[in-house]
Formats: C-alpha cells, structure tokens, sequence
C-alpha cells in the first residue's frame, strides 16, 4: 500500500469514527452521560505564573485585627454597598496548589470606614485541596489618603505570612496612592447580582 491510499484510508476511518461518536453516546447510560457533560464544564487549569513572579508584600495598615472568624461570607443582615464574589488560588513557585493555607480578608465598608470595635468585613477561611479560596463581600469604598483595596494575609501551613493588599482596576486613586501596585490588581467583571474578581497567590514557596 502506498503513502496515499493509506492516508485515504486513515482520514476515511477518522470520518467514519466520527459519525459513529454520536450514536456511541446515546447507548451510554444516563448517569454517564451526565458525568461526561460535568467534566466538560469545569474551570480550565489557571495559567502558572513565572518562577520567580511571586506575589508582592505590602502593609498591613493601622486597622489589622487577629483572630478574625472564620466564614467565606462577610455579608451580612442590612449591610450596604455592591456585592462581589473573589475568588482564586493560592499556588507555590512551581504552579503546585497550596491546600490548607490561611487567607484572611479585612477591608472597610462602602464609605470608607473600617470596624475596630468587632469582625465586620472580617474574616478567615483554608484553600480546599485544589488551593482554591472564595469569598463573598462587598465593594469597598475609599478610605481618605488610599485607592480601593483589599487587605490580604496568606499563609501556606507552617510557613511565614505573606501580607499584601487586592487593587481594582480602573480606579482613578491608583495612580495618586504612593503604595499601589499594578501587580495586585484583580480581574474584575460584571456579573449577575454584582461584580466578579479573580487573583491567583503565588507563594514563596518551591
């Protein structure tokens, strides 16, 4: 057989497996089928950052409480101000998920001001096997002297803290803050019910 009939003959069997695909699946069971559909639907694998691309530190600043509890949602009864839902992943040097570590979140409330009598915008949760992290809150409003911001602390089980803060884009303050960092900015998005952010914490970590 020459090179040509077999490549003929190589694409004739691709196009015939192809129109065979179809019925194959419908033969599958229905809880197959279903599975098949869900695996489809998950979150492409983020892209790694550069070995050496970890994630800034930064101040804590004046208004930095411990203990905070530990909740995914800081929303709470008659609270004000835009919702939003960030989300993302904390990852060593080498791209590999950091289960376990400690993110704690503290921001101020939507005029600006923070709570220091009690935990309100306060809280702590554990990335889950895959190193994922999700919190719901709202939009912080602008405290004077700083851009819109979120503080941050992340820190891999045993190892040391990393305390940095979350920027939006777009803001005009970004460039008036003396601190401000365009490698914290979030991916910001609109979407039902508020806004979507997304950062990804790249760990001191081998």
């Amino acid at each position: 057989m020459n090179r040509e009939s077999h490549l003929y003959l190589t694409r004739r069997e691709f196009f015939t497996a192809s129109l065979a695909l179809p019925a194959g699946l419908l033969l599958m069971p229905a809880y197959a089928r279903e599975a098949l559909a869900q695996s489809r639907e998950l979150e492409p694998t983020p892209a790694c950052a550069d070995a050496d691309d970890v994630t800034p530190p930064q101040t804590a600043g004046p208004f930095y409480k411990p203990r905070s509890p530990e909740r995914q949602s800081l929303l709470e009864p008659n609270i004000r101000g835009s919702r939003i839902v960030l989300q993302g992943y904390v990852r060593s040097r080498r791209c590999q998920p950091v289960p376990q570590a400690l993110v704690d979140f503290w921001h101020a409330d939507a005029t600006g001001a923070y709570d220091n009598a009690g935990y309100r915008l306060r809280g702590h949760q554990f990335t889950d096997r895959a190193g994922r992290y999700r919190l719901e809150t709202i939009v912080p409003g602008i405290y004077p002297g700083r851009t819109r911001h979120f503080h941050v602390r992340v820190q891999a089980p045993n190892r040391p803290v990393l305390t940095t803060q979350l920027y939006f884009p777009g803001e005009a303050e970004n460039r008036r803050d003396s601190i401000f960092n365009a490698k914290l900015v979030m991916a910001l998005r609109d979407s039902a019910g508020g806004k979507s952010a997304n950062f990804d914490f790249v760990l001191d970590l081998a």
